[in-house]
């Protein structure tokens, strides 16, 4: 992650660019845990926002497990609906974009019972006062889709602090709105260590550098509003969704985030699929007006995903094959989380 001089620069902002460069001298000193929930096709912002770092990150020898999240669909849904046509639909989407179960731990919650044992004792060193005031359990309660907040919601924290400490994860790759969830797990790694003995690191935040992407409405590209470019997307499809995106009145194209969201959510999106720096491909596609930057923006997209989609489709006529990295990340995951489980019954003074 780059930081420029003169902005200010955040706590967590120094330590994860440092932490970046204790990656690139010693990976073999961190475990990352990182993972999705499985409540719809994984699409573009996904792909520049998380799936590349998780390749990086595997490609510079840091031990990644990927978690497949399926208890946490549940968090905000009364059912998990399509689980398993989206599970499969995740798995796929990691082998096309260069996720290799060689050097990667893929598995999911409901596969690995110890992990998820972890919670009893976790929600013991919480207040509900403290899960309470989670901003970002406020924020998702705010928009949760259930009738009535589950139990689950306000655990959600501590659930994820379960899938962190249980590989003694010591790296997590977030966002900046998921810092208090991270800080619940260092607060648990701490009183559990206070109280029992030292067992769990404290992990880190390593912070995202990823620009927000904008879905073709204009507004964050999410899964819930339709307004998305799937992994899965074939060239036809990408196209009629880029040509229907929101663009402005203006003809001349310029890079104006805050005063054209729409035009400069496009022109990013060309530019990172390009590697080029968005004020000067706005520059370049100029009078082009919005057909020109749509056409440069389907091109773009459609060069850059054609081998991840080439890949995805060679990985759907063997899902033998994918199901079989499910389970071999799931008997990986189990041996890390039970050997995890029988550390904290000794520590505890748990009879067996």
């Amino acid at each position: 992650m780059t930081i420029t001089a003169d902005l200010p620069v955040s706590p967590a902002q120094r330590r994860s660019a440092e932490l970046e460069r204790q990656l690139a001298a010693d990976p073999g000193r961190f475990r990352v845990l990182t993972g999705d929930r499985p409540t719809g096709a994984l699409h573009l912002g996904h792909y520049f926002g998380t799936l590349q770092n998780r390749v990086r990150l595997q490609d510079l020898g840091v031990d990644v497990f990927v978690l497949v999240a399926d208890y946490q669909v549940l968090t905000d849904r009364d059912v998990a609906e399509r689980l398993t046509e989206h599970v499969e639909g995740l798995l796929l989407d990691y082998l096309a974009v260069g996720i290799d179960p060689a050097r990667a731990t893929v598995f999911n919650h409901s596969a690995v019972p110890a992990l998820n044992q972890l919670m009893l004792p976790f929600l013991s060193l919480v207040s509900v006062a403290e899960l309470g005031r989670n901003p970002t359990v406020k924020d998702e309660i705010a928009h949760s889709r259930q009738a009535a907040v589950s139990g689950l919601m306000y655990t959600y924290p501590v659930h994820q602090a379960a899938d962190i400490l249980f590989c003694k994860g010591n790296v997590v790759p977030v966002g900046q709105d998921q810092l208090p969830h991270l800080e619940i797990t260092r607060t648990v790694a701490r009183r559990f260590n206070e109280r029992y003995g030292a067992v769990f690191p404290e992990p880190d935040a390593l912070l995202s550098a990823a620009p927000l992407l904008l879905g073709t409405d204009a507004t964050k590209m999410s899964k819930s509003r339709g307004n998305a470019i799937a992994l899965g997307a074939d060239a036809d499809e990408t196209a009629r969704l880029i040509k229907g995106a929101t663009t402005d009145a203006e003809r001349h194209i310029t890079y104006e985030p805050e005063r054209r969201p729409g035009v400069a959510g496009l022109v990013l999106l060309a530019a990172l699929c390009l590697d080029r720096d968005p004020s000067e491909l706005a520059e370049e596609i100029g009078n082009g007006g919005a057909s020109g930057l749509k056409l440069t923006v389907t091109d773009a997209v459609n060069t850059r995903m054609a081998p991840i989609r080439a890949r995805r489709a060679e990985y759907a006529r063997d899902m033998g094959y994918v199901r079989g990295v499910l389970r071999a990340g799931n008997e990986r995951a189990n041996a890390v989380a039970e050997a995890t489980l029988r550390e904290v019954r000794e520590a505890m003074g748990m009879f067996r």
